[in-house]
């Protein structure tokens, strides 16, 4: 029998549009020998849809259109139900329907609300397998400050950097700015926490640009992080596939930018003619780069992910400072635009097989999680110092 894949993508996130041409090209990657594949669609409003309408890229042209070929699904917070359901009406009456009993999950969720671990804790409740970061990687590679935090502490070298809640910077504007200007200084990016694709970054080269910045950045997160900018900087991606104990770290990609900043445009809109998401971005592959550089920074992204406990597949892109040529991880994409498999591609493995082992990444994780202790058979309220009406009153509890 075929392994049944759902393949979930869309989602209330800025990255929305780009998850569904990931997710396309993943779906069309999945051998059609092995797997069953079941799209669902999220919507900016976080319903969900599955049909075969999904599978068709230029449907989403016209989204109230593609819906109506779709129906309404979800599943239930219930561990160990793997079955996504729909309802059928009849008269005033309403039935619930098994549209497909799911093996595995593939999340091909960019940004908030799914690659920040919120869509993978869905996932963990129901103790389904899927692809990818669990819930704490996914949302501390998501978070640029306690990424940073996480990779400082483990001496994997980030750039100078200063953080604040948005709350914190209406109360005391000009003491963050001074602490900035006195620990960091100028130029400096200004980002939110926890968004990618560029959406909301910004360069400052004096105070009042950094106001500017910082009050756009705000709209889209509740935390700001500032960072040093290195101004003669190379930026380098390299992707890492495996888990945290045994991963193995692809070619190195040069992305080629057409500003200060990589941008949203850079990375989606750049491409050759037909080329579509992160495939699209106009790229040197492999990066030319000497030898002894290439493998510090293979090595600096495979403790990325390693530090952070990440699984699948991810992208870590880091920069050099062709000053004096250190080298600095950036971020972590935990679901990489278009999972990086046009830098697999260049190492040697297929996109096809490239989505084989991440489904055996996913069973395997779940087997192993299967078999540690999660509770007792015990029943302590079965103990004699429950008895009695005062028996919580009395009782200690850790």
């Amino acid at each position: 029998m075929k392994t049944k894949v759902g393949v979930f993508f869309g989602g209330r996130s800025t990255e929305h549009e780009i998850s569904v041409i990931s997710a396309n090209q993943a779906i069309n990657a999945l051998d059609a020998d092995q797997y069953e594949i079941v799209p669902v669609y999220i919507t900016k409003e976080g319903k969900w849809f599955s049909g075969e309408a999904l599978l068709k890229l230029e449907e989403y042209k016209n989204i109230p259109q593609l819906l109506s070929k779709c129906e309404p699904v979800y599943m239930k917070a219930i561990y160990g139900d793997f079955k996504l359901y729909s309802e059928k009406r009849k008269g005033f009456l309403k039935k619930e329907v098994v549209i497909a009993s799911l093996d595995v999950v593939i999340p091909v969720l960019h940004g908030s609300n799914g690659e920040d671990g919120t869509f993978q804790g869905v996932m963990e409740s129901i103790g389904i397998p899927y692809v990818g970061c669990d819930v704490l990687s996914s949302a501390n590679g998501m978070d640029k400050i306690y990424m940073k935090m996480i990779l400082k502490a483990n001496d994997i070298p980030v750039v100078p950097y200063y953080w604040f809640t948005v709350k914190n910077w209406i109360k005391n504007e000009n003491i963050i700015l001074d602490e900035i200007e006195k620990n960091i200084g100028y130029p400096v990016i200004v980002k939110p926490a926890n968004l990618g694709s560029s959406v909301g970054i910004g360069r400052a080269i004096d105070r009042k640009a950094l106001k500017e910045k910082i009050t756009d950045a705000s709209k889209y997160s509740s935390r700001i992080i500032v960072e040093h900018m290195i101004e003669d900087l190379q930026e380098i991606n390299c992707s890492v596939l495996g888990d945290c104990d045994d991963y193995m770290t692809s070619v190195l990609e040069e992305p080629i930018k057409s500003g200060e900043i990589l941008s949203y445009e850079d990375k989606y809109m750049g491409g050759s003619k037909g080329a579509k998401g992160m495939q699209a971005s106009l790229k040197r592959i492999p990066a030319d780069l000497p030898e002894d550089v290439t493998k510090t920074i293979q090595k600096y992204a495979g403790l990325t992910f390693s530090v952070l406990s990440c699984s699948g597949v991810s992208r870590v892109d880091l920069i050099i400072d062709r000053t004096n040529n250190n080298i600095y991880v950036n971020e972590i994409n935990t679901i990489p635009g278009s999972l990086s498999f046009y830098l697999w591609e260049a190492t040697g493995i297929s996109f096809t097989e490239l989505m084989n082992r991440l489904v055996r990444i996913a069973i395997s994780r779940k087997r192993e999680h299967d078999s540690k202790i999660v509770s007792y058979d015990q029943n302590i309220f079965n103990m004699g110092s429950f008895s009695g009406k005062n028996s919580m009153k009395s009782t200690k509890l850790k």
